[in-house]
């Protein structure tokens, strides 16, 4: 059931986002000291405290490097410099761009997970976006029967020995990713709700404990970004195509008063 390993080109120098398209960058978080420098140097004060409360120089790293390349994409959208973007969050601690960098139209998400990262971008509509690196540890039968709901633990139970991880980070990325889109943190628990994890069988948010109607305002994808990983997308809306971009190792950044140059 594993999905083959998306395409990833590189973006053009022009970058347009249509009201009916949804952009999936893929980064590399491990990079160069001076790389890792020059982002640090983007990013507000709570951003670079917040990266402090982590034990291990590697983990501080990647959170400087995954937000300093979410300014830098977002940023480039915008036409304005990384440094200078401001962000808001709702009481659930969803992230969104200030009023005043047009916080009602481009909408954004990302996760990383072991020195990888996916940054998800739209218009006008609600997006969730999760990535997990397989970890058998993770994916045994009492965590499934624990967070899943009662639908998904028998889907999970009914496949193949072999096939039950993927299964499990499949239906878990969808879920959270659907959980990240809505916005409103775990107050919605993740056994409320029911996603489609089978081999063959689309994405797809299946139902919801708390209305009828929801399931259908919604569109899942699944992600392949890298062997070894699994990742899912949620959008509201189902009139949308996907493109999916690099982020390009060869550009270099450099800082200057605030902006990345390529």
């Amino acid at each position: 059931m594993v999905l083959p390993v998306t395409s990833w080109c590189p973006p053009p120098q022009t970058l347009t986002l249509g009201s009916d398209e949804v952009h999936v960058w893929r980064a590399a978080l491990d990079l160069k000291s001076a790389d890792v420098h020059s982002l640090r140097l983007t990013l507000s004060a709570e951003e670079l405290a917040r990266a402090e409360r982590f034990h291990f120089r590697r983990d501080r790293e990647h959170f400087v490097v995954a937000h300093g390349l979410l300014r830098a994409i977002l940023g480039q959208y915008l036409k304005i410099e990384p440094g200078q973007l401001q962000f808001c969050y709702n009481p659930y601690g969803k992230p969104a761009l200030a009023r005043t960098f047009g916080r009602d139209a481009l909408r954004f998400n990302m996760s990383h997970s072991y020195g990888l990262a996916l940054f998800a971008v739209t218009c006008g509509r609600e997006i969730g976006v999760d990535l997990e690196r397989l970890r058998p540890h993770l994916a045994d039968e009492q965590i499934a029967e624990r967070f899943l709901s009662p639908r998904e633990a028998a889907a999970l139970r009914a496949l193949p020995t072999n096939m039950r991880q993927e299964g499990f980070f499949t239906c878990w990325t969808r879920k959270e990713a659907y959980i990240k889109a809505i916005g409103e943190g775990l107050t919605l628990s993740l056994d409320q709700f029911d996603v489609s994890l089978a081999p063959g069988e689309p994405a797809a948010l299946v139902s919801t404990s708390t209305d009828p109607q929801e399931a259908s305002r919604w569109s899942l994808r699944g992600l392949a970004p890298k062997a070894g990983y699994v990742g899912a997308l949620a959008v509201k809306g189902h009139d949308w195509r996907i493109k999916y971009w690099q982020w390009p190792e060869r550009w270099g950044m450099q800082v200057k008063s605030g902006p990345i140059l390529y």
